[in-house]
């Protein structure tokens, strides 16, 4: 089927560019978003008359893209999420928790323009694009941890398994200052009756 483009589409072409696709990905994609009409002697017509002014209207959306990328490029988002030991998720983080994350944070953000190869299904900090325009994506970060206290640990460089050897080296520590305790403790006990022995010897002589 072949298609004129109404802005620019990655990997398909540039606006007003007339392209073949599958059937199904006009009807379900490009055309009920308003990327594309099909490619009829008509359609092709209105195009060129309103090119000049879907021009227009592009070069504004863009530079408004190219100021909101500007902000929100390289900026961090908290998810918080509970998670195993080993840092796996108990579900994953979707294209929506990420547009809620930046939204929460005063950032217009649709799910839509959130691009995610994958849902995120562990603990860290994913890199992940935003569309913000045809021509124009952002990148941001989002720190998913099980708590605002490890986000900002993991904020600042340190990884989950650190984290983890980290509490188990304290926690090894503890006992071990536990046991030391409890062993003096006990050699103060085995000291006790031997210097109260040495006492009544004292006082025999």
């Amino acid at each position: 089927m072949q298609v004129i483009l109404l802005q620019r589409v990655a990997k398909l072409g540039q606006m007003g560019d007339v392209v073949d696709v599958k059937p199904g990905y006009a009807r379900n994609y490009l055309l009920p978003q308003q990327k594309a009409l099909s490619a009829s002697k008509a359609n092709i017509e209105a195009f060129e008359g309103q090119k000049a002014q879907l021009e227009v209207q592009n070069l504004e959306t863009k530079k408004e893209a190219d100021a909101m990328a500007d902000k929100l490029n390289g900026q961090q988002f908290v998810v918080i999420r509970s998670a195993s030991d080993a840092g796996a998720l108990y579900g994953s983080v979707t294209t929506r928790d990420a547009a809620d994350a930046a939204t929460a944070e005063g950032f217009t953000v649709d799910r839509k323009q959130v691009v995610l190869t994958a849902p995120i299904k562990y603990l860290g900090i994913h890199a992940v694009q935003v569309i913000l325009h045809p021509e124009v994506e952002a990148t941001i970060e989002l720190n998913v941890a099980r708590s605002p206290e490890e986000a900002e640990l993991q904020a600042a460089g340190k990884s989950i398994q650190e984290l983890a050897a980290e509490e188990e080296a304290a926690a090894e520590f503890e006992i071990s200052e536990l046991f030391d305790d409890l062993g003096s403790a006990a050699s103060d006990d085995d000291e006790a009756p031997a210097a109260s022995g040495d006492q009544e010897d004292t006082a025999g002589n």
